[in-house]
């Protein structure tokens, strides 16, 4: 059975469809990879931020993309933030985001 993913919220979506060209698509390749292999995805292409967060890593000539994800009931993951990567580590910002979304979706 395939995984099905969703978005937090339609922001999200569109965040990522606006994102160059070759990162995107790198993200839709990614996807495709989740949703066949679902929490098996492993690095290079997926990195665990603990307690249950994850990091899609997307690559493409003009830079670099992550979407912070998360698994909730059966086999569904849900997309909670995006941002394009303009430095080394990630921004706290980035992730404290991302774990203000993960709390929201697991909790309700």
């Amino acid at each position: 059975m395939k995984w099905s993913i969703t978005f937090y919220n339609v922001n999200v979506q569109q965040e990522i469809r606006s994102w160059p060209v070759g990162i995107h698509a790198d993200f839709l390749r990614l996807v495709q990879l989740l949703e066949e292999f679902g929490m098996d995805l492993r690095m290079p292409h997926s990195r665990a931020m603990g307690k249950g967060l994850f990091e899609l890593r997307c690559k493409g000539s003009e830079g670099i993309g992550r979407a912070f994800y998360c698994t909730v009931k059966g086999q569904n993951i849900v997309i909670l933030h995006s941002f394009i990567k303009k430095t080394q580590e990630t921004p706290a910002k980035e992730l404290r985001t991302a774990q203000k979304r993960l709390k929201e979706v697991k909790n309700g």
